[in-house]
């Protein structure tokens, strides 16, 4: 089961396309059923088209003959082939996400909409409108934004069956608004909300099992509707038979969410939240971890809390549901809130106060209790207008019509480097973000570097005002459907800055109806050549082809950067961070890009299926501990002894360390002591918590497990410890549930199974990085104390034998040969900062060397500068930062100390080449500063510490060499 809220039908769908793929190809189905769904999608878009420049002739009087009839298909053409080649639209038809899918969805609506309008005064017609109803309760088992084609919808209906009238426009605006409200906020999650009651009195008071009640719910539910459908066609009213049959077919849509119970109670593997009862089905849906932002009126960033209240909730214990805490929700000042709050924060750190004070510059109401003034109205709506609606959402749309910059992701307003529409018209690019025409070539030559010279938007714009003056009808349609899935998803979704992705995906629906008006332009151009006495057949063909040359423009530019074939580098690297483990390890992850790829490789082609993946961003919830403790493929339980009780959703989120004792006593003594319900302590919020009573913990350990089970390699067994001292770090408060569960572990660890941790713990902070030793695609946990400090980089504790096999027999690196393979930014940023193929085989020749094994660590570094060219992963990424950079420069300063000079020198100067490119570019000066300050500081700092290396290493030439670079710079 995926993450909430689920996508049933999107993955009953996928799993019928893997059915012909043996398990290596499946991801390769999946990837061709979102292609299949995106040219269905451009398929009906242009059979959209065609039908709404019909009307548009038809509003003229014209005849239908051969001429107009060119112009129309040349009209769908165009459009649809605009959308089709268009940078949001391509990037999800070639990926295995849901957005390809939703796509189709919301242009088979459309269409059948079309279809109704066409037919709305035949026998039947009405047949359409029950289709889309059904297609509307599918699609929210793909994606929400289906439902905001309704309000569209509505008026294609009102348009057809009455007369127009301003005040009933205005009534049927407020219908549409509230048709797609109810269903948003009624049938999507009240439906489950009373399955789950009804479920709750079966369970509890007649002793089914689960799911029976909430079975019986929706049968019954689907029978009152059936006979709703039938006493409404027994007395002739059609308005309501049509009205109950819709909702019978979108409930019976709806009820695809069936297949996540179903499945999750099948307890898969990958279970994520394990909505395998009804109430747990509704927080699924509600997507309840996410949390959710004030729309309409709410807290602002600086709100204080003046209480914390709990809610209650129903979950699964035993056989039977009980009533518990919810995790503790703050209650703001309602003085510090506001109307349309577009500047809130979490609460959590504050993370976005400083990027909120560049909008009100430290002004606003004082509030009593808050750190921070209260913005203006004013500040509020200049952030929205800023960065949710040009940043988020017209950066995004330009990117698709006007052109874009590069596929970096950009992270706030102002940044002239990453991520920028970028027209291609040199002096209005240059206007705007400066002279961009030198600097790396990843950067100067990016594959996203699309450039479409306003056409795109110059047509589309033609085509919406072509349409409005000619069918003003069908431009509202059309225009409340480019709204609605533009502005209004931006005002829905209310944005904090700062996101971890881009989210052009998000607006697919908007720049689907911009097409539309896209394809207009060539009516439009036809119209302008019949004024130049040409036939209507040459007038037709020639705009037609005119017309044409945007999209060709278009996919000319977007063909390379969409590019992913033979592209398998994240594939690889499961393998490797898999394949270098011992057997039957826990392997602690912590975050999406780290844990994904280890999931697929593990469920899809069953690689390594013994190892115990461990993501510490779910340990912290119940019911991924729960799985903990199952067995799973070839993996044992995790042996965890807490309670179902101790870890329920809201239950020890925080665990206070109040240190009662002292002196040292064992993990395994704190735990038991943590699970006494006698040994608690008042706080806050009035209620008794159990807490972790010592800082300071043992761990013994058992020898001669570690010596059978190969934790340590048998040159270190003088050096394992008898009991391991664990400190909990002095200026920690509490420990997080993630954390608890890992000290459980410990509590019951018997050095059976070797432990493993990606980036030397992640956010697990309770005293053990001194007992990892460094294992190249992770650390291992071992009975052995290393000096490592607080370090990232060291490698004082190491099996470098070992290591050694593994990079040069065992991990895969062919993928990063081929120069010719699309490295975009998502990769150079894993490949930056999750995971770096160069720093590992850096860092393991530095281990060779300092251990005298000076031929291997050649070895290591050779195969380094074959396996990872430079032509695809740049050597200097000071644009993204992380360890690749510094991996380059540890490896020139171990080449001169290997005596090999001249490779050292050859790879300095490849890097000082791309550095010095970097550094003239982001000194480039535009309105009266640098390009960008923070890459230009990186960039200085790799040529003064590459100066430092040449200094130490004897190497003055080169030292010099530098030397005069910077001075030539700073003069």
């Amino acid at each position: 089961m995926g993450h909430p809220p689920g996508n049933p039908v999107f993955q009953v769908i996928a799993r019928f396309f893997t059915l012909f793929a043996s398990p290596e190809n499946a991801a390769m189905m999946v990837n061709a059923m979102s292609a299949l769904c995106s040219a269905l999608t451009i398929f009906f878009l242009y059979f959209t088209i065609v039908h709404l420049a019909r009307r548009i002739m038809e509003k003229q009087g014209k005849i239908m003959d051969m001429g107009n009839a060119i112009g129309i298909f040349g009209a769908g053409i165009v459009g649809s082939l605009a959308y089709c080649w268009s940078d949001t639209f391509w990037f999800s038809a070639v990926e295995g996400e849901v957005y390809a899918m939703s796509s189709l969805f919301t242009a088979i609506v459309f269409w059948a909409m079309l279809k109704w309008e066409e037919q709305a005064d035949q026998p039947y017609a009405n047949r359409w409108i029950i289709l889309i109803a059904f297609l509307m309760g599918l699609s929210i088992g793909v994606h929400l934004l289906n439902l905001l084609t309704i309000p569209a919808l509505v008026f294609l209906y009102y348009f057809k069956k009455y007369e127009v009238t301003a005040k009933r426009t205005v009534k049927v605006l407020l219908l549409s608004v509230f048709i797609l409200v109810f269903i948003l906020y009624g049938i999507i999650p009240y439906v489950p909300k009373l399955a789950a009651y009804v479920d709750l009195f079966f369970v509890n008071v007649l002793g089914t099992g689960f799911n029976v009640g909430a079975t019986i719910f929706v049968l019954v539910l689907l029978g009152l509707l059936f006979w709703a459908v039938y006493k409404t066609y027994r007395s002739g009213k059609v308005l309501s038979n049509t009205i109950a049959l819709c909702s019978v077919v979108m409930i019976i849509g709806y009820s695809v969410f069936a297949v996540v119970v179903i499945r999750s109670s099948a307890m898969t593997p990958t279970n994520e939240y394990q909505p395998d009862n009804p109430f747990t089905l509704v927080r699924y849906l509600a997507r309840e971890q996410y949390g959710s932002a004030p729309l309409f009126y709410g807290k602002t960033f600086a709100s204080p809390y003046t209480d914390i209240k709990y809610d209650q909730y129903y979950n699964v214990y035993g056989d039977k549901y009980i009533k518990v805490d919810s995790p503790a929700e703050p209650v703001y000042d309602s003085k510090s809130k506001m109307l349309f709050p577009r500047m809130w924060d979490e609460g959590i750190d504050d993370k976005y106060v400083p990027f909120y004070n560049m909008y009100t510059n430290g002004k606003g109401r004082t509030i009593a209790g808050s750190n921070y003034k209260m913005p203006t109205f004013g500040a509020n709506l200049r952030y929205f207008m800023d960065y949710q609606l040009d940043f988020m959402y017209l950066r995004y749309f330009m990117w698709n019509f006007v052109g874009r910059q590069n596929d970096l992701q950009a992270v706030m307003p102002g940044d002239r480097v990453n991520g920028n529409w970028e027209s291609g018209i040199g002096f209005i690019d240059r206007a705007r973000l400066g002279d961009q025409s030198e600097g790396p070539d990843y950067l100067v030559n990016n594959r996203a570097k699309n450039h479409f010279y306003f056409l795109p938007l110059i047509f589309g714009l033609i085509g919406l005002f072509y349409q409005f003056s000619k069918d003003r009808r069908n431009w509202v349609v059309v225009m409340l459907l480019f709204v609605l899935t533009g502005v209004a998803v931006v005002v829905y979704l209310n944005q904090p800055p700062m996101q971890p992705r881009e989210r052009d995906y998000a607006y697919a629906g908007s720049f689907y109806a911009f097409a539309i008006w896209i394809g207009f332009a060539v009516l439009w151009l036809q119209s302008l050549l019949r004024k130049m006495k040409l036939s209507s057949g040459v007038s037709a063909v020639a705009a037609s082809l005119l017309a044409l040359v945007v999209p060709l423009q278009m996919v000319s530019q977007t063909w390379d950067d969409h590019d992913r074939s033979g592209r398998y580098f994240v594939r690889d690297m499961a393998y490797n961070y898999l394949a270098g483990l011992d057997k039957n390890a826990f392997l602690f992850t912590h975050g999406d890009n780290d844990t994904f790829p280890l999931w697929y490789i593990q469920e899809v082609e069953g690689v390594r299926t013994d190892v115990r993946i461990m993501n510490t961003s779910l340990l912290g919830t119940d019911w991924y501990i729960d799985q903990m403790k199952y067995k799973m493929y070839d993996s044992d339980p995790v042996p965890l002894s807490m309670d179902r009780m101790q870890y329920l959703f809201g239950t020890n989120d925080w665990v206070q360390i109040f240190e009662r004792i002292g002196e040292p006593i064992t993990v395994r003594q704190v735990m038991d002591l943590f699970k006494n319900p006698r040994v608690t302590i008042p706080l806050s919020d009035g209620k008794n918590h159990n807490y972790i009573v010592a800082r300071k913990l043992l761990l013994p350990v058992d020898k001669e497990n570690v010596k059978k089970y190969g934790i340590v390699a048998e040159k270190d067994y003088d050096k394992i410890a008898d009991t391991l001292e664990i400190n909990i770090p002095e200026g920690k408060s509490a420990l997080s549930k993630t954390e608890l569960v890992v000290l459980d572990l410990l509590a019951n660890y018997n050095w059976d199974r070797p432990v493993y941790f990606l980036m030397r713990g992640g956010d697990i902070n309770i005293g053990i990085r001194d007992y990892l030793q460094y294992d190249g695609f992770a650390y291992k946990f071992v009975p052995i104390k290393s000096d490592t400090g607080n370090s990232l980089l060291s490698v004082s504790q190491v099996d470098e034998d070992a290591l050694y096999d593994r990079v040069m027999n065992l991990y895969r690196w062919d993928s990063f040969k081929d120069t010719t393979l699309n490295m975009d930014y998502q990769h150079i940023l894993t490949f930056n900062n999750l995971v770096s193929p160069r720093d590992i085989m850096v860092m393991t020749a530095r281990a060779l060397y300092d251990r005298g094994k000076t031929e291997k660590a050649k070895d290591v570094l050779d195969k380094m500068m074959e396996s990872v060219p430079a032509k695809t992963l740049p050597l200097n990424t000071s644009y993204i930062s992380g360890l690749n950079d510094k991996a380059v420069m540890d490896a020139i300063e171990l080449y001169v100390k290997l005596g090999e000079t001249g490779k050292a020198e050859n790879l300095a100067d490849e890097f000082l080449h791309e550095t010095l490119l970097s550094v003239r570019l982001f000194s480039t000066i535009h309105r009266n500063s640098y390009l960008s300050y923070d890459d230009l500081y990186q960039s200085l700092t790799y040529l003064v510490a590459l100066q430092d290396t040449f200094k130490r290493c004897g190497m003055p030439e080169k030292a010099d060499e530098i030397a005069r670079i910077l001075e030539q710079f700073l003069a």
